[in-house]
């Protein structure tokens, strides 16, 4: 039995028709090229399929460009060039469009430019602003915690030392011992924040943030510890 006859009308279904399109393009490339080979012709063969894709060929040693101008010389038509200049002032035209569109948003904002405002426009305008502050608000708060957050950590730190110092002066003076004299106890008042070279009893004047200062012992000499 022979082959049946294929109709010649458009593929409804879009895979059998991609198909399609694949096996023959394949096969007129084929019988392109056999024919440029075979009859030394000059064939350029430009395709584009359903979806816009480009599928080209051209007898070697030619380029498509060569072809093509070949063309325009034996017709007498002439392809358009495209002036890219119009594309330029038009992209131009609308980014000054939108540069004022902007500029002006800004005057509104800043409180300018508002003479031609409709009352919907000022109250969209207000409403907007509004949102605004309290955005920037919000925010503000938020570092006015964080700051108030580490300050606390800060002075927590800062008691706890003070507390350390005072309660080693106290075992100090239980002792009896002269911390100047005291090699160890220099190496430790050396290594305490608030400690910079002085002697013990340069260490009740300590002069610490108001709302941070502790009850400490003063030290005084057993000539000033009776009255006169």
């Amino acid at each position: 039995m022979g082959r049946g006859k294929i109709e010649i009308k458009r593929i409804q279904n879009t895979t059998t028709r991609q198909v399609t399109f694949s096996k023959r393009r394949a096969g007129l490339v084929k019988k392109t090229h056999e024919l440029s080979v075979l009859c030394d012709a000059q064939i350029g063969l430009i395709i584009f399929s359903s979806t816009g894709k480009l599928f080209q060929y051209c007898s070697e040693p030619f380029r498509m460009e060569q072809i093509i101008e070949k063309y325009q010389k034996a017709t007498g038509v002439r392809i358009p060039e495209h002036d890219s200049r119009e594309d330029l002032v038009s992209e131009m035209a609308m980014l000054r469009q939108e540069t004022l569109r902007l500029e002006l948003g800004i005057q509104r904002y800043i409180g300018d430019s508002m003479g031609s405002l409709q009352y919907e426009e000022l109250a969209k305008l207000e409403q907007d602003l509004e949102i605004s502050v309290t955005k920037v608000r919000n925010r503000k708060n938020d570092l006015l915690q964080q700051q108030l957050d580490n300050l606390r950590r800060k002075e927590r730190m800062m008691e706890e030392e003070n507390s350390y110092l005072s309660q080693w002066i106290q075992e100090q003076r239980g002792g009896g011992g002269v911390m100047e004299n005291d090699g160890e106890g220099q190496q430790m008042m050396d290594q305490l924040p608030f400690y910079e070279g002085q002697t013990s009893l340069q260490l009740a004047p300590l002069h610490l943030h108001p709302y941070l200062q502790l009850a400490q012992p003063t030290i005084h000499d057993a000539s000033n510890s009776h009255p006169h």
